[in-house]
């Protein structure tokens, strides 16, 4: 009798559907474990919103630009990988960062001092805060937008000349819709568990550093020499055959002994049998999927999860044709200076081989919540319309000399208040369901960051499930055999 549990999991496979960040890096994890595992992707590339275009001395990011080492799981997994030689942090020099007041870059102030003497609030606004300590926490089961969080705790001017442009810069998204507790779980917590956000902005850094965790205004950024798809295509190649490109799941359905899957792979059918299957794609993709579960589960109710559309404009320009310093990491734009870019980043001032000697790169944001059909429009209308934007903010006389535009149809999903039940649904598939898991921007957090804990802490849990699921066969076929021999 095989009384190994640990080799029962070896002989079981895994399907990760989904080849972006959360996939790979949950397929990897599982491969490591020593767990056979097969990763369908839909698209002849994998990656997803990550893409890094090499062009004309260029180098311009069509999604993110950079991650947040938020999380020790994060450094962990480019160490794994073998990277971190080239991993880049940004240029010291681009330390600051700018808000647009009065369509005018504001400095974004970094200390007690700093705030005292910005522009960026009025003087009311900055007594204002001094109130915030004082203001009472809401009830814990209430659940605000972060319009009426901002404007109850620190006032309306700093939701309409900060948090509006910071919303913006993260979400793409629309801070009357999106909610506290979902979208920023942590500023939730910080009021419930200490009564204020000065307090416990203080209070809680203790905590924070015990854990390793850091919160995300304070965490450092890094990319890759050759941008952010270095990670994914290193992924990609640790994982070799394990990937199968053009493979698209159509169905899927449980069985007594674990999940098959049925997906379209370059143009054939192909069926297989999986132990366990881990979904790391879109939420309104899965509401498109045939699921056929022993339990009942509403997965058209996923279709229901916002994903606004948003457009990536880079352009380059000669480095004399542009007035600002570009001193910083970007520019955030709230909605009410009137400008059509959401926000833009720095890139060349970042990191090195961005652009060419003598030239910048400057990577915009378009769309989103705010204005889903702008980014729709044609890539020469959203090239004249970011030139014009940035010609009226930074000072630029001269003409792009390198342009590069990329539609995200469907781009960030959005924790807009109700968004718990999408959250509750999601904890009841894997109950219901067992083996099958999820994991992915849909559920843990949209950062990349949050993408690759949230693969990590997936993979643990398909891990356990199968040594599990091992122990649970060998006691069964042990059992049976004890009955028959009696």
């Amino acid at each position: 009798m095989n009384t190994n549990p640990l080799k029962n999991k070896q002989d079981r496979t895994v399907a990760v559907i989904g080849g972006g960040i959360t996939g790979l890096t949950a397929a990897f994890r599982l491969q490591e474990a020593g767990i056979p595992v097969t990763v369908y992707e839909s698209g002849g590339r994998v990656g997803g919103v990550i893409r890094s275009i090499r062009r004309d001395g260029y180098l311009a990011e069509a999604g993110p630009n950079t991650i947040l080492e938020t999380s020790p799981k994060v450094a962990e997994l480019v160490a794994d990988l073998g990277l971190e030689d080239r991993r880049l942090y940004p240029d010291p020099k681009a330390k600051n960062r700018y808000v647009v007041r009065n369509q005018r870059l504001v400095n974004m102030p970094s200390s007690p001092l700093g705030f005292a003497s910005t522009p960026l609030f009025s003087p009311s606004a900055k007594l204002r805060l001094l109130a915030e300590p004082f203001i009472r926490r809401a009830p814990e089961a209430v659940e605000e937008s972060v319009a009426q969080f901002i404007v109850r705790r620190l006032g309306r001017e700093f939701l309409d000349h900060a948090i509006d442009g910071l919303v913006s810069g993260i979400y793409a998204g629309d801070p009357d819709r999106l909610s506290v507790p979902q979208a920023f779980p942590k500023l939730h917590k910080l009021e419930q568990r200490y009564g204020s956000l000065l307090k416990g902005q203080i209070l809680g850094a203790r905590e924070r550093k015990r854990s390793g965790e850091v919160a995300k205004p304070d965490a450092p950024k890094f990319s890759f020499d050759e941008g952010l798809q270095v990670l994914t295509d290193t992924l990609y190649s640790k994982l070799g055959e394990a990937v199968r490109l053009y493979c698209a799941v159509a169905k899927l359905e449980q069985l007594q002994s674990g999940w098959l899957v049925t997906a379209e792979c370059g143009g054939y059918e192909v069926e297989r049998e999986h132990s366990a299957v881990l979904y790391a794609g879109t939420a309104f993709r899965l509401a498109q999927m045939q699921i056929d579960t022993n339990a009942y589960v509403n997965w058209p109710a996923f279709s229901q999860i916002s994903y606004p559309p948003v457009a990536s404009v880079a352009l380059g320009f000669h480095r004399e044709d542009v007035a600002h310093p570009l001193d910083g990491f970007g520019m955030l734009i709230p909605h009410a200076e009137e400008f059509s870019i959401l926000g833009t980043i720095f890139s060349s001032s970042l990191f090195p081989n961005r652009a060419p000697a003598g030239h910048v790169l400057l990577t915009s944001y378009l769309g989103g919540a705010r204005s889903p059909d702008l980014a729709s429009r044609s890539a020469d209308e959203l090239y004249d319309v970011t030139w014009a934007d940035l010609r009226q903010l930074l000072g630029i006389t001269g003409k792009p000399t390198f342009r590069q535009h990329v539609l995200f149809p469907k781009a960030i999903p959005q924790y807009e208040v109700g968004f718990g039940r999408f959250r509750t649904l999601m904890r009841d598939i894997e109950s219901k369901a067992p083996g099958f898991f999820l994991a992915g921007h849909y559920r843990d957090g949209i950062s990349l960051a949050d993408s690759i804990v949230s693969a990590t802490a997936a993979s643990a849990r398909v891990d356990e499930f199968l040594v599990r699921s091992a122990i649970e066969t060998v006691w069964f076929s042990h059992d049976q055999r004890n009955r028959q021999a009696a």
